[in-house]
């Protein structure tokens, strides 16, 4: 009896967005119009790659941003689950599947000491280039319609799962706790048996609403939350049964 915990990271883990978060280290905390204004809608990566291209101009080096990105709050009640997570790891597998970036979540998770409550990452890789630049690439090529260029949620979540079922792994459950509308994706290709857990006002718990208003509704079962401790009370009747 094991279960697959799959997180969401910006708003979900960290109750920001580690991208938006790190303008902070920008000349005035703040970035020029048109660099603002240069995002075109499933191009996030490519703007936030003009972004570190900024920083980097202004001589904003890696560890001003590590110490910046390692303020970010988890969301309230993060802390209790986690902990609750790593005491029953025998029963959890955990991973993230994000659309932020290796360096940010390696920082945080590491400086909390949680790293070792997730078995992989999925996000996309990143890395200092030799002058000091935060350089970002997408996570992987995909056809899927509905999901930003680099990352398409469900694909990660298919392969991660076939390649489990290859090891002699199956889950008794899939829950999948997120909050954005590319969490959607994942969710849809979810079964009867597993679980969606949506943040409470979030992007994701509305298109779930929506669904189900237009009597297409998601095949599995929807737990909406708005502190992570609203996760633990669920993950801890799991337990029980």
């Amino acid at each position: 009896m094991k279960f697959l915990l799959v997180f969401d990271f910006d708003h979900t883990i960290i109750d920001e967005n580690s991208d938006t978060w790190i303008v902070k280290c920008a000349p005035e905390r703040k970035l020029p119009n048109g660099l603002r204004n240069s995002y075109q809608p499933g191009h996030w990566t490519e703007y936030m790659g003009r972004v570190f291209v900024y920083l980097g101009d202004n001589g904003v080096k890696e560890d001003e941003m590590k110490r910046t990105i390692t303020t970010i709050p988890f969301t309230a009640g993060m802390i209790d689950l986690l902990g609750f997570i790593g005491e029953n790891k025998e029963l959890f597998d955990c991973i993230i599947v994000s659309d932020s970036n290796t360096v940010f979540i390696d920082w945080i998770l590491k400086a909390a000491d949680f790293h070792k409550v997730f078995d992989e990452v999925f996000t996309n890789p990143a890395a200092f280039s030799s002058a000091g630049y935060l350089t970002v690439q997408h996570f992987h090529a995909h056809h899927c319609a509905k999901c930003p260029k680099n990352l398409c949620k469900r694909k990660v979540l298919k392969e991660f799962l076939d390649k489990q079922l290859e090891r002699g792994v199956s889950y008794t459950q899939v829950i999948y706790i997120g909050d954005g509308g590319n969490d959607l994706c994942p969710v849809m290709f979810l079964k009867k048996n597993d679980i969606a857990m949506p943040r409470q006002g979030y992007t994701l718990e509305k298109r779930i609403s929506q669904l189900a208003q237009s009597l297409s509704p998601v095949q599995c079962s929807v737990l909406v939350w708005s502190s992570a401790i609203d996760i633990m009370s669920y993950l801890k009747l799991l337990i029980k049964e």
